[in-house]
């Protein structure tokens, strides 16, 4: 019987379903050097699909996944998908406790994950079915049915689109959240806008990907969907590994890579060459500031252009980047920008009181999200920047984390910026800390690269011609580790935690 769908023939998911069926033998995801074919991906997801419409037969059935990046976890969300369902993004790397709540307060009818991670996370509910992930080609196994099931519900065809991911935020300053993204969204985003969108493509894309973000972060989820409705194989990360990733680009040999900052800085300061880089011509970066200086390092070292970018989960994806035409034109009189309005996008920077400011002016940013419909909104964000007369946007620094030092006021990215100018240093974080006499001052916490050596007191004198006194951290605290995100960006309330027990 084939999977139902909350919305009959919905773009997305009957592309999703065409592509499964292109070509079965043929390899569709490396794991670590073992493939996993297109039918065995596709053989799964249906599996999952047909298990969530029986488990909730709600008109758009539910389903929490403890995602990890593995062939079984991308075939278990695709059949959600194929379901017409909605995924639910529970990440299971938060710490144990941390997830059980997590998954307690969602209360819902279906949940999905592997058996290390269900034994330890998912307690025994009347009203939620477990259903357990084996390595491909397993079955997946319902291993405990809820005896209390959510009534199904008609619906119209005019109805809302449904929503096809509720994805988590990065966390970075507070507890994650969760985030709407709608099938309409999803489909605007990968598969163009309705009327000029790709069509269903016959015969698989020449040429792997490489996917290394987590798929419990939006960046994952996109670019797995890129390569499904582009009917591209990929070869799949559990995490960032700069052997790993480096054996993929050599075996696989991608024109265009995407790294997070924090990547782009390991590979930098590796020992590869231009050698092992050879086929990439692009490297996309974004969800987090990368600074001009390890851009254009980069740009020296390997010979490749970096094309930074700029996003957000409530929009459902990127706003504003570089295209390679606009880098080879305007990078040298517009280094240190994300781009212009990309996707439909429309953007404004606003001052406090909603008026429009001149190119040039610093004040908040608001967006109209292209992937949102013509009729949204201005969404106004937390971030501080500026437009060019030529629209290209920089961004700088967000204003909900400005440190007012003694009235002045203090952007962390532009103290980070300058701590990870030092040679010796991998990465930076920089917070506000309470301070009796002036309100706030800036502190650090900076990781080393392998094998270099640099103290605090070199690191504050590298900074002394390169920030204003007064941004100057009056704390710098070297660790072994700066705590992260799944998305790469700092844990802002850990790197707090890391000061606060230095300080002891």
């Amino acid at each position: 019987m084939p999977p139902r769908s909350a919305r009959p023939g919905h773009p997305l998911s009957a592309h999703i379903a065409s592509v499964l069926a292109i070509d079965p033998d043929a390899g569709a995801i490396d794991f670590g050097g073992s493939w996993t074919s297109w039918g065995q991906l596709g053989t799964l997801a249906r599996s999952v699909a047909d298990l969530v419409g029986r488990l909730n037969p709600e008109p758009t059935p539910r389903a929490g996944i403890l995602l990890r990046n593995t062939p079984e976890h991308v075939a278990a969300f695709l059949g959600v998908l194929l379901a017409g369902g909605t995924v639910v993004v529970i990440n299971p790397s938060r710490g144990d406790e941390r997830t059980r709540d997590d998954i307690a307060a969602l209360a819902l009818p279906v949940v999905i994950g592997t058996g290390p991670d269900l034994n330890k996370l998912v307690a025994g509910s009347a009203s939620t079915s477990v259903v357990r992930l084996d390595a491909i080609p397993a079955e997946p196994e319902v291993i405990a049915e809820a005896t209390e099931k959510p009534s199904a519900k008609p619906t119209s065809e005019d109805a809302p689109s449904p929503v096809a991911v509720h994805m988590l935020t990065s966390g970075t300053t507070g507890p994650p959240k969760r985030v709407e993204l709608g099938y309409d969204m999803l489909a605007h985003s990968v598969l163009g806008e309705p009327g000029k969108r790709i069509d269903t493509p016959t015969k698989l894309s020449s040429g792997a990907a490489i996917v290394n973000a987590p798929l419990v972060h939006i960046g994952g989820i996109y670019r797995i969907l890129q390569c499904i409705v582009a009917a591209r194989p990929f070869a799949l990360l559990g995490r960032f590994d700069l052997d790993e990733w480096a054996r993929a680009v050599r075996t696989h040999r991608p024109k265009a890579v995407s790294l997070v900052p924090t990547a782009v800085r390991m590979v930098l300061h590796s020992d590869l060459t231009r050698d092992d880089l050879a086929s990439v011509k692009v490297v996309t970066s974004g969800t987090a500031p990368l600074s001009v200086e390890d851009s254009e390092a980069f740009t020296d070292k390997f010979g490749i252009p970096v094309l930074t970018s700029y996003a957000a989960t409530e929009f459902g994806g990127g706003v504003a980047g570089w295209s390679l035409a606009d880098h080879k034109r305007y990078w040298a009189d517009k280094r240190g920008s994300v781009g212009r309005a990309s996707g439909g996008a429309q953007l404004r920077v606003v001052d406090e009181n909603g008026t429009v400011l001149r190119p040039g002016e610093s004040g908040l940013l608001e967006v109209k999200p292209g992937q949102l419909g013509p009729d949204v909104d201005w969404i106004r964000t937390t971030d501080l920047g500026k437009l060019d007369a030529d629209g290209f946007l920089w961004i700088l620094g967000r204003a909900d984390q400005a440190i007012i030092r003694g009235g002045f006021k203090v952007i962390p990215d532009v103290v980070r910026d300058a701590i990870e100018s030092h040679p010796a240093v991998a990465g930076a974080s920089v917070v506000g800390r309470p301070d009796e006499r002036l309100g706030e001052t800036p502190a650090a916490v900076v990781e080393l690269r392998p094998g270099a050596t640099a103290t605090s007191e070199e690191i504050l004198a590298h900074l002394g011609g390169r920030l204003a006194r007064y941004e100057v951290p009056t704390e710098l605290v070297i660790v072994d580790t700066i705590p992260r995100t799944p998305s790469g960006k700092a844990d802002l309330r850990a790197v707090r935690d890391q000061l606060a027990g230095a300080a002891r």
